[in-house]
């Protein structure tokens, strides 16, 4: 039979981290921020900004998706693993937007 043994810094399984209780007033917060970047797209759709207006519709998407991501889906109180984790993820979706970006582009290479 093993024994069970209390590992204070979680040393023998660092994807077991603490359970975190997250208060409504932060759910709050993350609800607020999310309705506020919504109205900043709508608001910065009406906006002429000529080529900057994806540009900054983007900005605001990621914004929107990174907060959606470090606080429902709970990773900002993960382990460094499951950060690192989400990282690769997303550092593999950037690189294959830009070379699907950069194949888009060139195919086109003077014609605009």
């Amino acid at each position: 039979m093993t024994e069970h043994v209390h590992d204070p810094a979680n040393i023998t399984n660092p994807e077991h981290g603490e359970h975190h209780v997250i208060t409504p007033k932060t759910y709050a917060i993350v609800f607020a921020t999310l309705l506020t970047l919504t109205a900043t797209t709508v608001v910065a759709a009406f906006i002429n900004l000529g080529i900057y207006n994806p540009v900054i519709a983007l900005g605001i998407a990621c914004t929107k998706a990174v907060v959606v991501t470090l606080f429902f889906m709970h990773v900002y109180f993960q382990s460094k693993l499951i950060r690192m984790t989400v990282a690769a993820g997303i550092f593999t979706f950037l690189i294959l937007v830009t070379l699907s970006l950069s194949d888009y582009i060139s195919r086109a290479w003077g014609l605009w």
